[in-house]
């Protein structure tokens, strides 16, 4: 008889690792009363073993040039996984660009070419092993492209600062869907004040360009082993650009009406969609409102509102969307309310979705993010009366016992479906474990810390 493996290594990963045999933030035991933050939630073939998901973060870690440009390195490895490790239920990796153009800075990831996959691959490899999931956010740049990694400006004594060709930016590349003097994202070009670099309109073919350059990296994700896709359209980046009249001021089949403005963010769906797995999970951020409407310049152009958000989500269900991820503002500095500050407005703009969809049978989920900080506000927000029977059985079983408890409609709705959280995670890596014991909710910890618990369970965080 072959002996028994009593410490096997996880699956599919090409070094040790031990394989938990139970995943790291997950209840030891599911009852009725697990809050719903830790109870797991399945999107199509993938199961999140508890609500908390790490949002993707810029890093500025990335290659500028040369045969490495645009690749994620160990530091990514390091970040990322370290969140993995330490219970958080899915790991998105930062803005990752479709176009070398469309990187936020030269020091931001891409997905451009074949290249980059490998990279990419070896952060899911170890996500993967920890018991999490690994997401990618598709994006482009647009306008707010070529721009410095944040210590540069802050050397420079600016908030924010263009990248010039000498540290390997791309300043006669910069495209949006308008362009010229006043279509900088700071307004009419400065060469002393200005954040942004003026862009140049892109033309229709460009525009159809960008859709197959989403699918291809979305061809490229798939390869390396992601399983979630989010499309970024928040942000005041290319996507969010088209779809607000405040930066979209074309004339062709992509600008003017709400139809012609939504037209290259559904076509990216579209098109991702159609290249990607039936199985694997589609996520959408997008800035629900440009905060602008009561501005002169929202007052003369029109902006985009939480309405328009509505009407987009209700599309989204028949076109293979899973998640809408909802933020807010980025697309000028005149907005009223700073997103990056607004603790509870993403939440309040969240819940409003998502009962607008609910009230239509259609079957969205809805991620809330924005400064979630506290153990008991990540509980509230996703929180659903209802009950559950114990659990004993494995992550499936627990994830339909799930459902049937936040499926409910005998009791409160949640805010949102789950939690996306991005400062605080740099802040606290152990975030997810120091929630779980600030609710008195009993976690598997990673194996490699068993030793451990005795002590941890004691610690006052």
């Amino acid at each position: 008889m072959a002996p028994t493996n009593l410490n096997p290594s996880a699956p599919n990963i090409p070094y040790f690792t031990p394989h938990h045999l139970h995943s790291p933030g997950t209840p030891k035991e599911l009852t009725s009363t697990t809050p719903t933050l830790f109870t797991p939630l399945q999107i199509r073939s993938v199961t999140l073993r508890n609500r908390i998901v790490v949002s993707p973060m810029c890093q500025y870690s990335s290659a500028p040039s040369g045969p490495q440009i645009g690749g994620l390195t160990d530091w990514h490895i390091a970040t990322l996984g370290h969140y993995a490790i330490k219970g958080a239920a899915l790991v998105f990796v930062e803005a990752t660009a479709v176009q070398p153009n469309g990187r936020i800075s030269p020091n931001c990831p891409g997905l451009w070419s074949d290249t980059q996959i490998s990279g990419l691959r070896r952060v899911a490899d170890l996500v993967k092993s920890q018991g999490a999931l690994i997401g990618v956010q598709l994006a482009h740049a647009g306008r707010k492209s070529s721009t410095a990694a944040p210590w540069v400006s802050t050397v420079a004594g600016r908030k924010s600062k263009r990248a010039g060709e000498d540290i390997g930016g791309w300043p006669d590349e910069v495209k949006g869907p308008s362009g010229g003097p006043v279509q900088g994202w700071d307004g009419p070009f400065d060469s002393e004040k200005s954040r942004f670099w003026t862009p140049k309109a892109l033309t229709t073919e460009e525009v159809r360009e960008v859709v197959k350059d989403f699918a291809r990296a979305a061809e490229r994700s798939v390869k390396a082993g992601v399983d979630v896709i989010e499309i970024h359209a928040a942000h005041g980046y290319l996507l969010h650009q088209f779809l607000s009249p405040i930066s979209n001021r074309r004339t062709d089949e992509y600008g003017g009406t709400f139809e012609n403005r939504t037209r290259l963010l559904f076509e990216v769906v579209k098109a991702v969609r159609a290249v990607v797995p039936k199985d694997l999970a589609i996520f959408l951020r997008i800035s629900a409102t440009d905060f602008l409407e009561d501005t002169d310049l929202g007052r003369e152009l029109g902006s985009w509102v939480v309405e328009d958000t509505i009407k987009v989500a209700k599309e989204l269900p028949a076109l293979g969307v899973d998640l809408l991820d909802v933020s807010s503002g980025g697309n000028s500095p005149l907005q009223q309310i700073d997103g990056m500050y607004a603790k509870s407005y993403h939440v309040k703009i969240a819940s409003r979705i998502r009962s607008a969809v609910h009230t239509e049978g259609l079957k969205l989920l809805i991620g809330a993010a924005g400064l979630i900080t506290d153990a008991e506000q990540a509980r509230d927000i996703v929180q659903q009366a209802g009950g559950s029977n114990q659990v004993e059985n494995g992550i499936q079983e627990e994830a339909d016992a799930a459902k049937e408890m936040t499926d409910a409609d005998d009791g409160k709705q949640p805010m949102a479906d789950v939690i996306l959280v991005a400062r605080q995670f740099m802040k606290e890596p152990e975030w997810v474990l120091k929630v779980a014991w600030k609710l008195g909710v009993e976690v598997w910890w990673p194996s490699q810390f068993h030793r451990v618990l005795v002590l941890a369970n004691q610690l006052q965080f």
